[in-house]
């Protein structure tokens, strides 16, 4: 009876121990806060590492927050909100070109075209960008990826988005397609899923990927504040493993 005692109580530490290893083996996840400049399917990718766990594998908590555009994202970013914006990169040279000290640093890549559709009032089958001349198109806010990559892609037809059509930026990113819908504009550029959306509503059409238009560009990308980047180089590592581990 005293061996069986003894050998229970033997067990039983044995497992208070092994208890005890994995607990204190276990290593608390690192939150990092991340502003992406809208949702969309387009950054599928980017989900996918949150809810299947590639973030967790790297050892990071990721909490996500719709910006609704890059210059609230940057604002953000610069403000130490987040740690971790995702926009095009064009935001962060417009940071770097005003000679702030700590600016924005573009670290990681995940989309390489643009991803909105130009959407009409009507059905056009038979659309060619020749029927933008004379128009007033919603583009986008001035200065940003898509509205500049729009431009690009009229340009490329021949069509002057001064002289030829009516490019308007003052209308911001996350209500363009509620002005749309409420009456401005012949077209309006839009990301899925809120492109298709309209067309199941009957509101709108799309006839064009500005994306297949345009070609490969850096279309979005990571930034972090030089500073932050400089005291926490294993978390922009893990955070990039995680991104390119999930593509």
């Amino acid at each position: 009876m005293k061996n069986f005692k003894a050998i229970a109580l033997l067990l039983t530490l044995v497992m208070l121990l092994s208890v005890a290893l994995t607990g204190c083996g276990e290593k608390e996840l690192i939150k990092v806060r991340l502003s992406e400049v809208t949702h969309s399917v387009f950054y599928a990718p980017q989900y996918v590492a949150i809810s299947e766990g590639f973030f967790a594998e790297e050892g990071l908590e990721v909490e996500l927050i719709n910006g609704q555009g890059a210059d609230k994202v940057m604002t953000a970013l610069l403000s130490d909100q987040v740690e971790i914006g995702f926009m095009g990169p064009e935001a962060s040279v417009y940071v770097y070109n005003q000679g702030k000290d700590d600016h924005a640093v573009n670290f990681a890549q995940l989309t390489q075209r643009d991803g909105s559709f130009l959407v009409a009032r009507e059905p056009m089958p038979n659309f060619s960008f020749e029927d933008l001349r004379g128009k007033n198109i919603i583009g986008g806010r001035k200065g940003g990826m898509p509205e500049m990559t729009f431009e690009y892609v009229l340009r490329q037809h021949g069509i002057d988005p001064v002289k030829d059509a009516n490019v308007r930026t003052d209308i911001q990113f996350a209500v363009m397609a509620g002005a749309f819908t409420g009456g401005e504009g012949d077209f309006v550029t839009l990301f899925e899923p809120v492109a298709a959306s309209l067309e199941k509503e009957g509101k709108g059409y799309i006839v064009a990927s500005i994306g297949a238009e345009a070609g490969y560009i850096p279309y979005t990308c990571y930034s972090a504040k030089k500073s932050y980047i400089e005291k926490n180089p294993e978390v922009i590592q893990k955070f990039t493993n995680a991104i390119y581990n999930t593509m």
